[in-house]
């Protein structure tokens, strides 16, 4: 691979969580109740050797035709390779260290080897080999995987079984765990929010058609069927849901269920990406019911506040892989004129457009390699396929500060940045120890790699 040196990189205070107190050890003194080991002494010999890093170390995570990669942030530098056949989806699992890979059999837990411990008045930064752990939480078609608040929800679409865990426990298997089977399966998604309640699809493997809410005891409290083609979902600040349609997007805001119609007949959002730091939900539009590959040239901006959209012009088309946040809330679409396009979402215009990778054309098999983007403390990392590369752009100056060569042909991607998590449970109180910016670098959460071929087999959808 070959590097430049770095001209910029923010370095965010944030830390983050994952390390056995037994890795902390030498910090206490005898007595210290913080020191004591947690772990067995066969989980301490058999975990992968730990190494004490100045500051939290994000890393990314990319899929290829045979494996995964992880890679450093700050530099690129492949940091292991795993090999994994089949096609492979990749899906941060909500604790800062752990990547959820959708394979066969279900969702596989990938430990990407880097994680923060807060201790006392301080926190301790680690790193160690990346690894996929033999963690495999089963599913018959895994499909989305959603992270809010430190809890995870996992989505079977092969049996509707929803499974919502600890976003810092997926690694074990007995974890408290809640359960709940839609009434029919099917390519669905789920989204837990801090007082337990559960914002649910509704569809069978025929027809999706609309989103219901439960309680923390698993019992309807809200339902609106109107919702035709329901798919994705986003969370915004104040934990407003978006889940799109085929005509429009339904919102969950407030302890109520809202429809937004779409100003055309057929206008399909299915994609959306949130940002706690913002009222405002990015979304795909796409209004060609009859094209078998639309190559949409709008976006929407969804306001959860009033429950309105506005669509933006761009001036190229873009993918399902196209959608990002900043950490400020700016909505990022990578298009496939090479450039990203970044949006100011209160106003619902297009600020600035930022060369990066040259023009491209979308496949029309949505499982082959294209350009993505994820978003990672201050940096929008983007691949490119067509040249085997990486680049990360500094999404506040707009400064392509990085770009490095690959020896595979990525496909999805996504990152972990090694900071201090937040704890899962219901209206849980923030660490104590935790930084007041510890989410700062983690405002992309929400957003998803979804299949955008409304018309195609619905099970490869998302």
């Amino acid at each position: 691979m070959s590097l430049p040196t770095p001209t910029r990189r923010r370095v965010s205070g944030a830390l983050g969580l994952g390390l056995t107190a037994a890795l902390l050890a030498a910090c206490g003194t005898s007595g210290d109740a913080a020191a004591e080991p947690s772990a067995t002494a066969e989980e301490t010999t058999t975990a992968p050797a730990a190494t004490e890093v100045a500051t939290a170390k994000p890393r990314l995570a990319l899929a290829y035709d045979g494996g995964i990669q992880v890679l450093d942030a700050d530099t690129l530098e492949v940091v292991s390779d795993i090999e994994l056949e089949g096609f492979n989806r990749l899906n941060p699992a909500g604790d800062n260290r752990h990547v959820m890979v959708s394979t066969t059999g279900g969702f596989q837990v990938l430990d990407a080897g880097t994680w923060t411990q807060p201790h006392g008045d301080h926190t301790h930064s680690y790193t160690s080999d990346p690894v996929l752990t033999d963690v495999l939480w089963p599913a018959e078609t895994p499909g989305h995987v959603v992270r809010h608040k430190g809890r995870t929800a996992l989505f079977d679409d092969g049996t509707g079984q929803i499974t919502v865990v600890d976003s810092d426990a997926l690694t074990d298997l007995d974890a408290e765990a809640r359960e709940y089977t839609t009434p029919s399966a099917h390519h669905g998604v789920a989204v837990e929010l801090t007082d337990g309640t559960l914002v649910v699809s509704e569809g069978t493997e025929d027809e999706r058609t609309g989103v219901r809410v439960l309680d923390a005891e698993n019992t309807e409290i809200a339902a609106l069927d109107t919702c035709p083609g329901v798919h994705g979902e986003a969370v915004a600040a104040d934990e407003a849901v978006v889940i799109g349609c085929e005509d429009g997007a339904v919102v969950y805001a407030g302890g109520q269920l809202t429809k937004i119609t779409a100003p055309d007949a057929y206008g399909r959002i299915g994609n959306q990406a949130g940002s706690e730091a913002s009222p405002f939900v990015l979304g795909d539009y796409k209004s060609d019911p009859d094209a078998d590959l639309e190559r949409p040239t709008r976006v929407s901006i969804i306001d959860t506040r009033d429950a309105s959209m506005r669509l933006v012009d761009l001036p190229s088309s873009y993918t399902f892989r196209s959608l990002a946040r900043g950490d400020a809330g700016e909505a990022l679409v990578l298009g496939t004129d090479g450039q990203l396009h970044v949006i100011d979402p209160e106003t619902a215009t297009l600020v600035r457009s930022i060369p990066v990778i040259d023009a491209w054309e979308e496949s029309e098999v949505w499982q082959e390699p294209r350009p993505a983007i994820t978003v990672l403390d201050g940096s929008a990392y983007i691949s490119d396929p067509s040249t085997n590369s990486l680049h990360a752009v500094d999404v506040e100056t707009g400064e392509v500060w990085l770009s490095g060569d690959l020896e595979v042909t990525p496909n999805e991607l996504t990152g972990v940045s090694g900071a201090v998590a937040e704890h899962g449970g219901h209206d849980h109180a923030e660490d104590e120890h935790a930084h007041e910016d510890e989410h700062a670098h983690e405002e992309d959460e929400h957003a998803h790699d979804e299949d955008e071929h409304a018309h195609e087999d619905e099970g490869a959808e998302g």
